[in-house]
């Protein structure tokens, strides 16, 4: 899990992400959406790859990635159970104001 915190932690791998949801790229198509150098992508695209959030695939000399979203939706399922519902939030009686002295007589 600290994998795939690390990976959308960046500004660049979280664009890379948005790229991929669109269609599957390969490594070339996604440097040149990019103004820094082709390791640096690849070096981005290998932290996404080691969290799970895009598959690779060698066809040729061109490697193509692909986003992989079973990784967010079992994300997204982890931070949902933190969520409350109606039958976990405790019951409290709704507060009365405190009377002060001059209100008791």
């Amino acid at each position: 899990m600290n994998n795939l915190f690390k990976a959308l932690n960046d500004p660049t791998r979280r664009q890379i992400l948005d790229l991929l949801r669109g269609s599957d790229l390969n490594a070339g198509e996604i440097a040149d959406r990019f103004n820094m150098t082709k390791p640096s992508i690849s070096h981005h695209l290998d932290l996404l790859r080691q969290a799970g959030l895009v598959e690779s695939v060698k066809q040729g000399q061109f490697i193509n990635y692909s986003l992989n979203t079973t990784v967010l939706d079992d994300l997204l399922a982890w931070l949902m159970s933190f969520q409350k519902t109606d039958a976990t939030i405790p019951a409290t009686e709704p507060s009365t104001p405190e009377k002060t002295p001059d209100q008791t007589r």
